[in-house]
């Protein structure tokens, strides 16, 4: 009777023939796709390439701080966290006091989390923003250091050639009369 003889690891796709001739010629090599734009679909579920922050209506999760553009972020923040701190103590005397009730409080609990998270999350784009300016005002003082100090070693080599050429003249000098 035969064995069947398997290898280790499946063969490489077919398309990697595309890229033989790559090393003599780099142009010869297919085009990336090009990028997705708007919906698409992945494992059955579709996607869009807008990034959008769904509400917590549409995930389905009562919102606990005020609706509006004009949110004062630091406030709300602060009061969903004094209130969980509130939930968190409540729970622990449940569970001293009435064990079997517990699960109110959780829910309570994992509300006020969902909502800070939603508010964090609604923070992202501002904390890119911030980053990113800062990151690019680090780059700028640095690029602005290095032409100082570039200038400052220019104007040196260039006194070290100006006494340079003085020594060699003044040298010059002594050895003509001779």
């Amino acid at each position: 009777m035969a064995m069947a003889s398997s290898s280790a690891y499946p063969p490489p796709p077919p398309f990697y023939r595309l890229y033989k001739d790559f090393e003599q010629d780099p142009s010869s090599a297919l085009e990336p796709p090009q990028p997705i734009d708007g919906a698409y679909q992945l494992f059955g579920a579709t996607y869009t390439t807008d990034v959008v922050l769904p509400s917590l209506e549409d995930q389905g999760v009562r919102q606990l701080y005020p609706k509006g553009p004009d949110i004062d972020f630091k406030k709300e923040l602060r009061t969903l966290n004094r209130e969980l701190q509130l939930h968190i103590l409540e729970l622990a005397d449940i569970l001293v006091e009435r064990p079997s009730q517990y699960a109110r409080r959780v829910e309570d609990i994992s509300l006020i989390f969902k909502n800070l998270h939603h508010l964090l999350n609604s923070v992202r784009p501002h904390q890119a923003r911030a980053t990113l300016i800062h990151l690019l005002e680090n780059q700028i003082q640095r690029r602005k250091k290095a032409i100082e100090d570039i200038k400052q070693r220019r104007e040196e080599a260039q006194r070290i050639l100006g006494e340079s050429l003085v020594i060699v003249d003044g040298s010059q000098q002594v050895m003509t009369p001779m």
